[in-house]
């Protein structure tokens, strides 16, 4: 049987939060639905963070509300503090990440608090879950930044990790993503931290984020395959990073990781060539911004055989 995979696409808010182009919300929610079209089931759509720190998600509550109308969609969005799950509740996300980091001064610099506070907003997050009686309805995912190392504190303790997991899962959190912020992490480190976390996470899935600042992303994706991971965050394009970490630049590549577990023997669910023709437009749509990716320049190898061979037709309404 083979084994199947999901891709989260994350270039609406990761992506776009490092870029000087500001993409209108009918572009956003174009992109939203030309990727449900070619088989993605979630996409993280926006953020909501306030607009004078991040100009390009102040239409958050709008593309929220226009990529729910998409059938077979589940679109998340990012919050870094409690105000902004709030508003995000209150828009209707029925997916909310709430992102800490695992590094000190990482999480001072994206937030202004410590780990701990922000660990103590994210229990209070799921109380307020617990209020409005939601579980059912809307999940909570918990994603540790900086997971495997730190541009502005350097090493970050595989124990505070383990330990944020443990106490995020705890806490009822449906999903715990480990995140590697500014593309510091290699493959044995990967497989050791997913292997340790997974002993304390119980039955909660894990997820992986993986920046490809130093070339090491994919390789990083083959290694939490390895371990059991089967949630996977990237970015079309290859775009994105984190504004308060320096040399944060660069999500792996959703064409590039969808074509690597195809080869791999995984099912992904996507549609490449329709993903493909998605991302030429993307660089109408962001003509000037830098991207990465290799798979539009030099195409699928005459010997690629996909899993998900049926090609997807019309769009999601």
């Amino acid at each position: 049987m083979t084994e199947t995979v999901s891709i989260r696409e994350v270039g609406l808010r990761d992506g776009l939060q490092l870029v000087e182009t500001y993409l209108p919300t009918e572009t956003k929610l174009s992109w939203c639905k030309e990727e449900a079209a070619a088989g993605f089931t979630e996409i993280e759509v926006t953020s909501f963070v306030p607009p004078s720190i991040l100009p390009q998600f102040a239409d958050a509550a709008v593309v929220l509300g226009g990529a729910q109308e998409i059938g077979g969609l589940l679109p998340s969005v990012l919050v870094p503090n409690l105000k902004g799950a709030i508003r995000a509740l209150d828009a209707g996300a029925k997916k909310i990440s709430f992102v800490l980091s695992a590094s000190e001064a990482h999480n001072q610099s994206n937030v202004r608090c410590s780990t701990d506070a922000s660990l103590t907003m994210f229990r209070e997050l799921l109380e307020e879950r617990k209020a409005r009686e939601l579980q059912d309805t809307v999940q909570i995912a918990g994603a540790i930044a900086t997971s495997f190392g730190c541009s502005i504190q350097g090493h970050v303790p595989e124990t505070r990790i383990i330990e944020i997991a443990a106490a995020m899962a705890s806490a009822g959190a449906d999903e715990v993503n480990l995140a590697d912020t500014v593309g510091y992490a290699n493959p044995r480190q990967v497989s050791r931290i997913f292997e340790q976390a997974d002993t304390v996470v119980g039955p909660v899935p894990l997820a992986a984020h993986f920046h490809d600042t130093r070339g090491m992303g994919l390789a990083n994706v083959v290694a939490a395959y390895d371990t059991g991971v089967r949630r996977f965050d990237a970015s079309l394009g290859g775009l994105g990073g984190c504004p308060f970490a320096p040399g944060a630049s660069g999500n792996i590549a959703t064409e590039d990781c969808v074509y690597l577990l195809e080869n791999l023997g995984v099912n992904t669910g996507i549609d490449l060539s329709a993903l493909l023709r998605l991302r030429a437009k993307l660089t109408d749509w962001l003509s000037g911004e830098e991207m990465s990716g290799k798979l539009l320049l030099a195409g699928p190898a005459k010997t690629f055989a996909p899993n998900c061979p049926v090609v997807m037709t019309g769009t999601h309404t």
